[in-house]
This record gives structure tokens, C-alpha cells and sequence, in this order.
């Protein structure tokens, strides 16, 4: 299996059955967890924590 399998089997599982709702959630919670992940280590950390 490869790295992107997982979102593979994701992306036929929302075509098969037509779940596009949870696409905006997965989004966001993918975008939320790359801003904590790339400013965990800069400045800015303080200030992005307080949004949570």
C-alpha cells in the first residue's frame, strides 16, 4: 500500500456514497492540524495556541 491509499479509498468512498458533507470537515480539520504542526516551532506559537 502506498502513502495516498488511505486518501484513495476516501475519495471512492465519497463518490460511492455521496457523502460530500464531510469533505468541508476533513478539509478544515487537515488545514487546523498543519498550522499547528508548522507553527509549533516559530513565534507565532503563543498566538495560535489562544485561538484553540
Amino acid at each position: 500500500m502506498g502513502k495516498f491509499a488511505i486518501m484513495k479509498e476516501f475519495g471512492v468512498f465519497l463518490l460511492e456514497r455521496k457523502k460530500w458533507w464531510i469533505t468541508p470537515i476533513v478539509l478544515m480539520l487537515l488545514l487546523l492540524g498543519s498550522l499547528l504542526v508548522f507553527t509549533e516551532g516559530s513565534a507565532l506559537a503563543p498566538f495560535i495556541y489562544t485561538l484553540f
